[in-house]
């Protein structure tokens, strides 16, 4: 069984291309940094860099919505493979292929850890009887659902 489960940060915004011919498919590559659990005595390295690669709508997705410093859980599998760069020199690569992904935080929590806007205090919730639940004024109940 090849399954894979990440959660982490990009570490850049996702690098988006899309194939060529009649139905052109969306190809989002982007990185995550994995934290580790334990850090091991002479390793200062506290992250692994992990590459990911979504196709299709899950590509488009990620172009729309992810950018670096988002968190994000990814469920996928992994893929190696290997290639002749120009030098001559066979490159092995290591990639994540991409099932499912979502957030793993909230919009404003995500802004916040990444430098984004400050969200505004949350209201006062309004006057509750000393019971803890709030008064209902009469006549509005013909509008509640639950009658």
């Amino acid at each position: 069984m090849n399954k894979v489960i990440l959660m982490g940060r990009l570490t850049r915004d996702p690098e988006v291309r899309y194939s060529q011919g009649e139905q052109a498919t969306a190809v989002a590559r982007y990185t995550l940094a994995v934290d580790r659990r334990f850090r091991r005595d002479n390793d200062q390295q506290t992250a692994d860099f992990i590459n990911c690669v979504a196709f299709g709508r899950s590509g488009e997705f990620a172009e729309k919505y992810f950018h670096k410093g988002i968190k994000i859980v990814v469920t996928g599998r992994i893929q190696t493979g290997s290639y002749t760069n120009q030098e001559g020199q066979k490159v092995y690569t290591t990639d994540v292929v991409v099932e499912d992904q979502e957030f793993a935080e909230s919009k404003a929590a995500s802004e916040q850890s990444s430098g984004g806007f400050q969200p505004a205090a949350r209201p006062e919730p309004s006057a509750a009887a000393g019971d803890g639940f709030m008064n209902i004024p009469d006549g509005i109940d013909e509008e509640l659902p639950f009658n």
